[in-house]
């Protein structure tokens, strides 16, 4: 069989692109005049040999298709006076070939120049950003503090899950919060909390927010609780001091009566 350039077989060229779930036509136009009876598409992957995606006999009655093409139902063949056209819905990744339109006649083949679908895959969705403030919260024994976590949510529409974890020798630990949001500016935003009232010595540690959506987790930087306890070294001085104190009064007290006393023993 002889293969030649297209002569009578004109079909799209270059390359046309539909992204993954998406469909497409090529499109393929040959002269009805011709004496050409059988259509053929081929699909030639990267690096890889033509298969026959489908055979059209111009006489056939019903127009009789490829087994294979039968199986394979996103593709469908659009077949008139003039034309045949291949359709692919749904397109995959291994859809993504170079598709050729043919014609024969007489042991001589002829095809078209040949398009490039290229399927591309959909954009991965930017996953949330996360900013936890403050970085370190100084709070005395027995008082209160709140810890932020900002999420902004990128392209993720997926509802966020937001917990909040306990890092302190070692241990993670899950910890309970109030997870109403507070809106901040741009709709895309919003801000957790998790509130510590009166806090005790062993709430000291590193506080992270996480945030599950789209299939990740995502950890903010953490918040380092440091509890500030009065220094008793300062209590010892005070002491110290004030019992210096009391001692000079006394002393003071018991000169001004020993001076008191020899000052009217003298008079008498």
């Amino acid at each position: 069989m002889a293969v030649l350039a297209h002569y009578s077989v004109i079909q799209d060229a270059g390359v046309v692109f539909t992204s993954v779930g998406g469909s497409v036509c090529l499109r393929c136009f040959y002269n009805s005049t011709t004496v050409a009876s059988h259509y053929s598409w081929y699909k030639q992957r990267l690096g890889g040999n033509p298969v026959v995606l489908s055979t059209i006999y111009k006489f056939d009655t019903p127009r009789t298709m490829l087994v294979w093409l039968e199986k394979h139902p996103r593709l469908a063949v659009q077949r008139q006076e003039g034309l045949n056209h291949l359709h692919i819905s749904d397109a995959q990744p291994e859809d993504e070939a170079v598709y050729f339109c043919g014609s024969s006649h007489n042991n001589v083949l002829e095809f078209g120049e040949g398009i490039f679908l290229k399927v591309q895959a959909p954009a991965a969705p930017i996953p949330p950003h996360i900013t936890q403030t403050p970085a370190v919260a100084r709070t005395p024994l027995g008082s209160s503090v709140t810890m932020n976590c900002s999420i902004h949510r990128g392209t993720c529409t997926d509802e966020l899950c937001v917990y909040w974890f306990k890092h302190a020798h070692g241990l993670g630990l899950v910890l309970d919060a109030d997870q109403s949001p507070s809106p901040k500016p741009g709709p895309q935003s919003c801000t957790f909390h998790l509130e510590k009232p009166s806090v005790r010595r062993s709430d000291s540690g590193t506080y992270f927010c996480a945030v599950a959506a789209c299939g990740r987790v995502l950890f903010g930087n953490g918040t380092v609780l440091q509890i500030e306890e009065e220094d008793l070294r300062v209590h010892i001085k005070v002491l110290v001091w004030l019992s210096v104190l009391r001692m000079g009064v006394l002393l003071l007290l018991l000169c001004g009566c020993l001076l008191i006393y020899c000052l009217r023993s003298r008079g008498n």
